[in-house]
């Protein structure tokens, strides 16, 4: 298994329907304008990292112009989030990153919550890292209808991190 730790879009689909999604994805990410996006399956069954040379979050807009023209485009691909930033999965880390940037995402009067998702890795205690990211970040927390999303995906031991508007994740509606 080739291993990268940086990525820009993290994917979710079926176990066992990697490759068919990553099929459809490498020809969204065509049509898009990136030739030669590296595609990699997870140690993770369902989850797929991409690095695109594109910017992740112009690609989500150009999927929803797809999306909205054909609902049908995908079979295999459930979920498209956009990853701003990856690093190492330690907390100091991971706050120091949020700390260093959210502002550039996140306007003054924006509420905000924060998601942490964790794979394989017991070491980022829920409620205390949450806790600790949030302390930090002026903002209204709002959990049911934020304006913003700070999502922390961890991926044993790397993580990616994004700061999301309400419609910058694709999901596939049944």
């Amino acid at each position: 298994m080739i291993l990268i730790r940086n990525f820009n879009l993290l994917v979710s689909t079926s176990i066992y329907n990697e490759r068919n999604a990553s099929a459809e994805l490498w020809f969204t990410l065509l049509l898009c304008g990136d030739a030669y996006p590296i595609i990699i399956n997870t140690q993770f069954p369902g989850l797929i990292k991409v690095l695109t040379n594109l910017n992740a979050k112009n690609v989500i807009s150009q999927i929803k112009t797809i999306l909205k023209e054909n609902p049908n485009f995908y079979n295999f691909i459930l979920r498209i989030i956009p990853i701003d930033f990856t690093c190492e999965a330690d907390t100091k880390i991971i706050n120091s990153i949020i700390q260093q940037h959210y502002q550039e995402f996140i306007n003054d009067a924006d509420s905000f919550k924060i998601t942490l998702k964790r794979r394989q890795n017991k070491n980022i205690e829920r409620n205390t890292f949450i806790e600790i990211v949030s302390k930090h970040i002026d903002n209204n927390v709002n959990l049911e209808n934020p304006d913003k999303e700070i999502r922390i995906e961890v991926l044993g031991n790397i993580c990616g991190i994004s700061f999301l508007s309400k419609d910058e994740i694709i999901t596939k509606k049944n």
